[in-house]
C-alpha cells in the first residue's frame, strides 16, 4: 500500500522546484504557488537560505503545501533537511546512505536515477519513487521504454517538462513531474509578478487535473 504522501503525489502530479531565488521572494513565491493549486513544493539545498525556507514554509503552509528538500547530495545534507522539517528528500543522484536514513526516519526519498540499473538499485534500497533525470535530454520515448519492464516503480520525470508536453510525460508512465524554471520563472519572481506566477501554476494544475478549478 503506497504511503499517504505517495498517494497524494500521484493525485497532484506536480512537484514545483524552488531553486536559486532570494529568501525575500521565497514567501511570495510559495504563496503564489499555493494559491495556484500547487501542493508539492521542493526547495533545493543549493538555494541560499534553503533550510530556513523549508522550516518557514512548513510552519506557514501546514495542511496546504507538502514541503520537501531538493538537491540533497549526501547523508549530511539529508540530516539537515530533515531537521529543518522536510517531508521528503529529492536528489539528482543515487546515494543509498540517504535512502537508508530516510527509511529509518520515516521520510520519503526520491533519488535521481537515469539507467534501469540505478532505478532498480534505488527501489531495492527503499526509495518509494525515483526521479528520472535529466528528462529533457533523455526524452519521452526513453521513459516509455524503461516503464515497460519497470512499471512497478513510481517515477517522477524531471527536466524539460513544460505546459505543452506535461500530459505526454504523464501518459508515458510518470507518476508525477518535477517542474523548475518552466513553472517558477525566475524573471517573474525577480520582477515581483506573483500574480502571473499564480496564473502559470493554475495553468499547469488545470492541465494535469483536466481543468480542475481552484
Amino acid at each position: 500500500m503506497p504511503s499517504e504522501l505517495m498517494q497524494s503525489l500521484s493525485r497532484e502530479k506536480i512537484v514545483a522546484i524552488i531553486r536559486g531565488i532570494s529568501a525575500e521572494s521565497g514567501n511570495n513565491t510559495a504563496k503564489a504557488l499555493a494559491d495556484g493549486g500547487i501542493v508539492f513544493l521542493e526547495v533545493t539545498l543549493n538555494t541560499d537560505g534553503a533550510l530556513d525556507m523549508i522550516s518557514r514554509f512548513r510552519a506557514d503552509y501546514e495542511g496546504r503545501l507538502r514541503i520537501g528538500a531538493g538537491t540533497v547530495l549526501d547523508l549530511g545534507q539529508a540530516k539537515e533537511a530533515v531537521a529543518a522539517g522536510a517531508e521528503y528528500i529529492i536528489s539528482p543522484n543515487l546515494d543509498e546512505e540517504v535512502i537508508y536514513y530516510g527509511v529509518e526516519q520515516g521520510i520519503e526519498v526520491w533519488p535521481g536515477t537515469m539507467t534501469p540499473t540505478e532505478i532498480v538499485r534505488a527501489y531495492k534500497a527503499g526509495a518509494s519513487a525515483v526521479k528520472v533525470f535529466p528528462m529533457g535530454s533523455l526524452g519521452i520515448n526513453y521513459l516509455k521504454e524503461i516503464r515497460a519492464p519497470l512499471n512497478h516503480i513510481p517515477m517522477v520525470a524531471t527536466g524539460g517538462v513544460n505546459l505543452q508536453n506535461i500530459n505526454s510525460v504523464l501518459d508515458a508512465g510518470a507518476v508525477a513531474v518535477g517542474l523548475g524554471g518552466n513553472l517558477i520563472d525566475k524573471q517573474l519572481v525577480k520582477d515581483g509578478k506573483f500574480e502571473e506566477l499564480r496564473n502559470l501554476a493554475q495553468a499547469f494544475v488545470s492541465e494535469v487535473q483536466g481543468a480542475k478549478t481552484i
